[in-house]
């Protein structure tokens, strides 16, 4: 009988790290996908199967995507309502109420706090008015001027409308994650503390930065309208100065001004883009 073989140190080291390799790029798979369902959990009202393995520590990092998604749902609710011919105010009044109803509601409650804040003359007390669950009237005049715009703004809108609601709804998270990497968190404790953790400088709000460049070139690539692609690479801009704005009226941010630089962020670009293509 032939002695066995020894086995080969070389090839049994490679084996392992190859499998090692394997092992780990489906571990990060699976916390990839994880981490965005904990993110489409947090800050939408989708439902989401109960078994599943949800991480909330780096939603932050996932919210241009959920914006993306959410503008998505939004553009083909839109296409389908138009198909059935419903007029364009109609249609533009339900999109805009099914927009706060899949998102719970969060962001715009946040605009609404923090009109009721900022409308303080004491800056001291601010914070303190800002996380009283009643709302005043600053932040109801607010609530109903954003709803006012969207809608405005939607109904003027015949060009794109499906992609300027992903893009609104993409840039208007982008702002909240430059307001989180550049500016202070001025609670010690909220919902909005963990998202520092998860977006520690510029640097992580560039990935998303350049998808939604990516995506404002679209009309370029789709059908040669670059006109409305540099209106829309340049409404971004509304974003990081909403988030600056805040900052320099309050000296920092909490979870309610990030929920007003996205509501404001996707208002004023929807209206921008009405200024080129009603």
């Amino acid at each position: 009988m032939d002695d066995p073989q020894p086995t080969n140190p070389s090839s049994f080291a490679e084996e392992s790290a190859i499998a090692t390799k394997h092992v780990s790029a489906r571990l990060m798979v699976r916390s990839g996908v994880s981490q965005f369902f904990g993110a489409l959990a947090f800050y939408t009202v989708i439902p989401l199967p109960q078994r599943w393995t949800l991480e909330f520590q780096t939603v932050a990092r996932w919210v241009v995507v959920v914006g993306i998604l959410l503008g998505s749902l939004l553009g083909f609710l839109d296409l389908g309502l138009s198909s059935l011919g419903m007029p364009a105010l109609t249609r533009s009044a339900v999109i805009v109420a099914v927009w706060v109803w899949i998102t719970g509601g969060l962001h715009l409650d946040g605009a609404m706090d923090t009109a009721d804040g900022l409308a303080v003359q004491d800056p001291q007390r601010r914070l303190q008015v800002m996380s009283d669950s009643a709302t005043g009237a600053f932040g109801a005049i607010a609530g109903i001027l954003l709803l006012l715009l969207k809608t405005a703004a939607l109904t003027d809108l015949h060009y794109a409308r499906g992609l300027a609601l992903v893009l609104a709804a993409g840039w208007g998270r982008w702002g909240q994650q430059v307001a989180i990497a550049r500016y202070p968190y001025l609670k010690l404790t909220g919902k909005g503390a963990f998202h520092q953790a998860a977006i520690r400088s510029l640097w992580d709000c560039l990935p998303s930065l350049l998808l939604m460049l990516g995506l404002s070139a679209l009309p370029v690539v789709l059908d040669g309208h670059w006109e409305f692609a540099v209106v829309a690479m340049g409404g971004g801009a509304i974003a990081p100065l909403t988030a600056a704005w805040l900052n320099r009226r309050l000296g920092g941010h909490t979870g309610d001004t990030y929920g007003a630089v996205v509501e404001w962020t996707e208002a004023l670009f929807l209206v921008l883009l009405t200024a080129f293509w009603a």
